[in-house]
């Protein structure tokens, strides 16, 4: 049975704990956690150096371990406990889609994921709990709690997590199909977009304003007119009144009375009428000035739209970009800050011919100048411990079996257009990444995801019991990610299911 900490300040688990039996039971599952996170086992976790900027986590379903790399090599490493058996942690490629420093499953009794980093929107994800040991999660990957919180922190969307079925490594390739960079991204332009979105905002804020105060104005105005004109009636009414009076007057006493009253009505109606007419007279102006400030209130708006868009363009151009050849579907596609940006039709040589699964890194640039460094990790099957075990998800002895040097065989293989070679290599900057493999792109690939690869031939419990989730509006940034998800006509914030 899988346990978890259960938070005491979260509101629901105060509802589960009313009961003083279920408190005693939570009291002592958080008890034995707590234990277990005290042993070496949970707690254990090593740095080879000063902690770079992570580019890539491997999580070896096999060893049950999860080892984090810089541009430089491996810098944290640390036990882990995957999915159990029948919730088998699906073994493929993902990335960093959402971080959450408290997070509760609402699928799982609201057990508590603190420091939870989402790897797909169905609710795959890395995050702390207790390791006995071995596979014993719902098909998260459970990392020590004081691990996972310095992972947390280094961390930023979009890194690279590789689940492999045995114990994969990167290594350094050289090769010329690999991207290189036609010059450096444009930070200085990016900033200059953001500073320009920034000032249209203040512009547009400015302009609302002005326009809401020129609708006070107008509306205080038109509100005097209306009031004028009321009254300029009542005083009309009042005076046909007295006029009827008079003509049917009984004696001189009251008509006398009666012409007095009409003096007084008429005097107060030409009164009435020279103030109309001055408060029609302010208040065309104002209506002007209203029709005016609203105009440039929807322009400033518009500006501010326009702006924003190519700052969040600029930035994504900083963002690096991911590229997926599929062999099963003979496509390439590329994705940028989540984002689709290409999808065409690409050259394989024997494509009936397995490739195998590999993902090519780009590191850093060069001292001699602007090109980068790239290492390559290649995914075997769990079943592959003899070069010749491996098969595809077509049932084809896989491209290792019969490749003295399976990743630069894969590049061989590969004919990209050139005018798309050139597309790519404007994009290409550090932590950019190329995916070659057997596989066809996962259902978890959709919007606002990177490319989700996942190896047909190993388990895929831990996803087959997942639920698919409406789509969501979701923005990326590099400080992180929001998202929402319409509900009875508003947007709501959507918490996905765990």
């Amino acid at each position: 049975m899988e346990t978890y900490v259960l938070h005491s300040k979260h509101p629901l688990t105060r509802l589960r704990l009313a009961g003083l039996a279920f408190a005693s039971l939570a009291a002592l599952m958080a008890a034995n956690e707590l234990t277990a996170a005290a042993s070496p086992r949970n707690g254990q976790f090593v740095e080879s150096r000063p902690v770079g900027e992570p580019i890539m986590a491997i999580v070896s379903l096999r060893d049950q371990q999860i080892t984090v790399y810089d541009a430089k090599g491996w810098i944290m490493r640390a036990p882990v406990s995957s999915g159990q058996r029948g919730r088998e942690t699906p073994a493929g490629i993902f990335s960093v889609l959402q971080k959450e420093a408290e997070h509760y499953s609402n699928m799982y009794d609201d057990a508590y994921m603190p420091h939870m980093q989402r790897l797909t929107w169905t609710g795959i994800a890395l995050h702390g709990g207790p390791l006995p040991g071995y596979p014993a999660s719902h098909g998260c990957i459970r990392m020590p709690y004081d691990f996972a919180e310095r992972l947390f922190d280094a961390t930023r969307l979009g890194m690279r997590v590789i689940v492999a079925p045995g114990n994969a490594v990167p290594v350094a390739i050289d090769h010329p199909a690999l991207f290189q960079p036609k010059a450096p991204p444009d930070a200085a332009a990016a900033s200059a977009a953001t500073a320009e979105a920034d000032e249209a905002a203040k512009k547009a804020d400015q302009a609302r304003l002005a326009a809401i105060a020129a609708y006070r104005e107008s509306a205080i105005a038109t509100a005097s007119v209306r009031k004028l004109g009321i009254l300029k009636l009542n005083a009309q009414a009042q005076l046909a009144d007295i006029e009827r009076v008079i003509g049917s007057a009984a004696s001189p006493e009251v008509k006398e009375q009666t012409e007095n009253d009409k003096a007084r009505v008429t005097a107060q109606l030409g009164e009435l009428e020279v103030q109309l007419a001055s408060a029609q007279a302010e208040l065309q102006p104002k209506l002007d000035a209203l029709v005016a400030a609203r105009e440039a209130a929807i322009a400033a708006e518009n500006a501010r739209v326009v702006a924003a868009e190519a700052a969040r363009k600029a930035a994504r151009d900083l963002e690096p970009v991911s590229v997926f050849i599929s062999r099963k579907t003979q496509h390439l596609y590329v994705r940028q800050a989540f984002q689709p940006i290409l999808e065409i039709p690409v050259t394989i040589q024997d494509a009936d011919r397995p490739i195998g699964t590999h993902i090519f890194t780009a590191l850093e640039r060069t001292d001699a100048g602007n090109e980068l460094r790239w290492n390559v990790v290649s995914l075997v099957g769990s079943s592959a411990d003899e070069p010749n075990a491996r098969k595809s998800g077509d049932g084809d002895v896989g491209a290792i079996a019969t490749d003295s040097n399976p990743p630069k065989a894969a590049l061989d293989r590969i004919t990209i257009p050139q005018d798309t070679l050139n597309r790519i290599a404007g994009m290409v900057s550090p932590r950019s990444s190329l995916i070659i493999s057997d596989e066809a792109l996962s259902s978890e690939t959709g919007k606002d995801t990177d490319f989700v690869v996942v190896m047909s031939d190993e388990p895929q419990g831990g996803l087959k019991h997942r639920r698919p989730y409406p789509q969501t509006d979701i923005g990326y940034g590099r400080s992180g990610a929001y998202w929402r998800s319409p509900v009875a006509g508003q947007y709501s914030t959507w918490w996905p299911r765990f």
